[in-house]
């Protein structure tokens, strides 16, 4: 079925006209920049028409492969603000949702995370994440290279962290080494939020991985 003009989404359609804007500046065809990026020509070619939304990961492989962060394609995404203040200030209706895998969004873990610095470009970010009651971040626990550093906003959260269990409660704060395996819960029957600083900025729940859908044209 094919979709009109009106009925794309207009912030896949601002991605898809940077992203081709940017490809042919640095003079490269799409087949060459799918052999850059691991991804199909016909996904590439959907992504630019604004018919397919980019995940994360591969927005990621898209701005190492044309030279730029991947807070360049986020900022361009925004319509209708001030360039010089996006560039320093979130505002609360501002935030950005992140996505990781090819399941758009971490709903089915019962949780959301959401960016609150202004883009990726920097050593460390940092992020919101909300839990519904009785969500986690997995049933596994997960390393990876960096460190991390939050404090609880509310409710009460479970640290597990190597083989301990820490319980967290509103006003609380931690920092540790992410290569530990780790991960977090809300064991309580009221919603819990944090706010972490991730160093270097990991996306945490697929650290920047393909989709299943990413390959599809």
């Amino acid at each position: 079925m094919m979709t009109s003009d009106d009925q794309l989404d207009p912030v896949a359609v601002a991605l898809g006209s940077d992203i081709r804007g940017l490809r042919k500046t640095n003079g490269l065809t799409l087949t060459e920049l799918a052999a850059r990026t691991g991804r199909s020509v016909g996904f590439l070619s959907q992504v630019e028409r604004g018919l397919k939304k980019p995940s994360v990961g591969t927005l990621q492989s898209l701005g190492d492969a044309l030279g730029m962060g991947i807070g360049w394609f986020l900022q361009g995404a925004e319509t209708g603000d001030d360039p010089d203040e996006r560039a320093v200030i979130v505002r609360r209706h501002q935030r950005r949702r992140l996505s990781y895998t090819g399941l758009s969004s971490t709903d089915y873990l019962g949780m959301q995370d959401y960016l609150v610095s202004p883009d990726f470009n920097a050593n460390h970010a940092l992020v919101v994440t909300t839990y519904e009651p009785g969500a986690n971040t997995g049933d596994d626990l997960n390393g990876y290279e960096g460190e991390e550093s939050g404090m609880v906003l509310s409710g009460v959260i479970i640290l597990d962290l190597g083989k301990k269990a820490y319980r967290l409660e509103t006003g609380d704060s931690f920092h540790f080494d992410s290569t530990v395996p780790h991960r977090y819960s809300n064991p309580g029957p009221e919603p819990a939020s944090t706010i972490m600083a991730l160093v270097p900025m990991a996306l945490r729940y697929g650290h920047a991985h393909r989709g299943p859908d990413d390959d599809k044209a």
